[in-house]
C-alpha cells in the first residue's frame, strides 16, 4: 500500500494547480471528442454520401487543420496563449453544431474545412501554454498525464458516443460542442495568460518574434526532429487508414477490427503513468530510437498477421512504441522551442501530423495498391529502424541545441541584440497568473 502511495505522490505529487485545470480541461474535452470518431461512418449511413465524398469531407478537415495550426501557433505568440486558446474553441463549438445541421455536401465540406482549422488552431496555444506553467523537471509527468487523459476520454468517447449514436448523430455534435465550451470556461474561469514579455535585451533570432518564419526555416536541428516525427506519424496512422481494410481481407468484422483497436487505448491508460518513471534519467534518443524500432516492428508484424489475436498483438506491441515516444517528444519540442516563437515552433510540429493525417491513406492505399500488403507493413518496419538509426544519430546535435536555448549566455546561433521599448503600466502583472493553467483541444 505503501508503494502504491509512493508511486502515486512521485506521478502526481508536486505539479501546478493550474497544471490540473488544464488537464481537467482535456479530459472532459476528450469525453465529449464524438464527432471525428464516427464522422466517417455519419457521412456514409447517415448523410448517404459515397465513400468518395465522405473521403473528400474529412480531407477538407486536415486542409483547415494545416492552416488552423499554422495560424495558431503564430497567433499564440503575437496575441497570447489564452485569447488564442478560447477564440479556437469557441469557434470549434459553433462550426460543431453547424457541421451538425449542414445539409448539402458543400456545406458539408465547407463546414469541416472551418471546424479543422478552429480545433487545431487550438493545439499550439494549448502546448505552448503547458511548456509556460510547468516546470522543466516536471514536464516529463505533466506530459505523460495530460496523454494519458488524452486517451482515457477518447477511449470513453468511443463508447459513448455509440450510445448517444442511438439517440440521433444531431446529439454526437452537441455534447462535443457543449464539452468544448466547458473547456473553455474552465480556461476562461481559472487561467491567466502565460506568455512572458521581455524585460531586457531581445534576441533576434533566438527569441524575438521578428524574423520567426525565417527563424524556424534555419533551424536545422528542429526541422529534422520535426521531419523524424512526420515518418513516424505517417506510420503510426496507418492504423486508421489501411489496418482495418487489412483485417477486412482478412475476413474479420469491422466490430473485430473496433475491439482490436481498443487495445490501444485500453493498454494506454492502463501504463502510461508508469512510462515517467521508467526512462527518467535515461538518453532522450535513445528511448526514442527504442519507440521507433518497437512501433516499426509492431506494424511490420502486420504483414504476417491473419486472426483477430495476431491483429491484437501488433497492436499491443505498436502501441509500446507510442507510449515511449510521446512523453519524450513533447519533452523535447519543448526544450527545442525558443520562448518567444514557442507557439509557433509548436505548430510547425503539429503541423507535421497534418500532412501525415493527409498523406497516410494515399500514399497507404498506394503501396497496398501497386505492390501489396506484405510490401505496406514490411516497408512501416524499414521506416521504423531508419528512424531509430537517425534517432541515435541526430540525438547529441539535439541536446547541445536544448542546452543552448536553456543558457541565455550561449545562444544557438549569431543574434543581434535590441533593447525593446519599456513596457506601459500593469502590463507587467498582466502577464503572470495567479495561476497559470494547461489546457486541452
Amino acid at each position: 500500500m505503501r508503494t502504491v502511495r509512493g508511486w502515486f505522490r512521485d506521478t502526481t505529487g508536486g505539479l501546478p494547480r493550474s497544471f490540473w485545470y488544464l488537464w481537467t480541461g482535456t479530459l472532459i474535452n476528450r469525453l465529449g471528442s464524438f464527432v471525428l470518431v464516427f464522422l466517417a461512418i455519419y457521412l456514409t449511413q447517415e448523410r448517404h454520401f459515397s465513400a468518395s465524398q465522405a473521403g473528400l469531407v474529412i480531407g477538407m478537415w486536415g486542409v483547415g487543420g494545416a492552416v488552423g495550426t499554422t495560424i495558431g501557433g503564430t497567433l499564440t505568440d503575437r496575441w497570447g496563449r489564452r485569447p488564442t486558446l478560447l477564440t479556437a474553441q469557441i469557434g470549434a463549438a459553433a462550426l460543431m453544431v453547424a457541421l451538425g445541421l449542414a445539409r448539402p455536401l458543400w456545406a458539408v465540406a465547407l463546414g469541416a474545412l472551418l471546424l479543422g482549422a478552429f480545433a487545431e488552431m487550438a493545439r499550439p496555444a494549448f502546448g505552448a501554454m503547458m511548456v509556460d506553467v510547468v516546470p522543466e523537471k516536471d514536464r516529463l509527468r505533466a506530459f505523460s498525464l495530460n496523454y494519458w487523459a488524452i486517451n482515457l476520454g477518447f477511449a470513453c468517447a468511443a463508447v459513448l458516443a455509440g450510445v448517444a449514436a442511438q439517440a440521433g448523430y444531431l446529439l454526437l455534435f452537441l455534447v462535443d460542442a457543449a464539452t468544448t465550451v466547458i473547456t473553455a470556461l474552465i480556461i476562461f474561469a481559472r487561467v491567466g495568460e502565460t506568455r512572458s514579455v521581455p524585460t531586457g535585451p531581445v534576441v533576434k533570432g533566438a527569441g524575438a518574434p521578428a524574423g520567426a518564419l525565417r527563424t524556424i526555416l534555419t533551424d536545422r536541428v528542429f526541422l529534422g526532429f520535426v521531419t523524424l516525427n512526420l515518418f513516424a506519424a505517417l506510420v503510426f496512422l496507418q492504423h486508421i487508414s489501411m489496418l482495418p481494410i487489412a483485417m477486412g481481407d482478412a475476413g474479420l468484422s469491422p466490430a473485430t477490427y473496433g475491439s482490436v483497436i481498443a487495445l490501444n487505448g485500453v493498454l494506454i491508460v492502463v501504463g502510461q503513468l508508469f512510462v515517467p518513471k521508467l526512462i527518467k534519467g535515461r538518453s532522450r534518443s535513445h528511448v526514442l530510437a527504442l519507440a521507433a524500432l518497437v512501433m516499426g516492428v509492431g506494424f511490420g508484424l502486420t504483414a504476417f498477421a491473419e486472426a483477430a489475436w495476431f491483429y491484437g498483438l501488433t497492436v499491443l506491441i505498436w502501441t509500446v512504441g507510442e507510449m515511449l515516444n510521446s512523453p519524450s517528444n513533447a519533452t523535447l519540442i519543448a526544450e527545442l522551442s525558443p520562448g518567444a516563437l514557442r507557439g509557433r515552433y509548436q505548430g510547425v510540429f503539429s503541423l507535421s501530423w497534418q500532412i501525415a493525417g493527409a498523406a497516410a491513406p494515399i500514399l497507404g492505399g498506394l503501396v497496398r495498391e501497386h505492390v501489396g500488403n506484405t510490401a505496406l507493413w514490411l516497408g512501416c518496419a524499414v521506416i521504423g529502424g531508419a528512424m531509430a538509426v537517425a534517432h541515435l544519430l541526430s540525438g547529441p546535435a539535439r541536446e547541445r541545441r536544448a542546452a543552448q536555448l536553456r543558457s541565455p549566455a550561449a545562444p544557438a546561433r549569431p543574434v543581434t541584440v535590441v533593447q525593446p521599448p519599456a513596457p506601459e503600466a500593469g502590463e507587467a502583472a498582466a502577464i503572470a497568473p495567479a495561476e497559470p493553467l494547461r489546457a486541452s483541444s
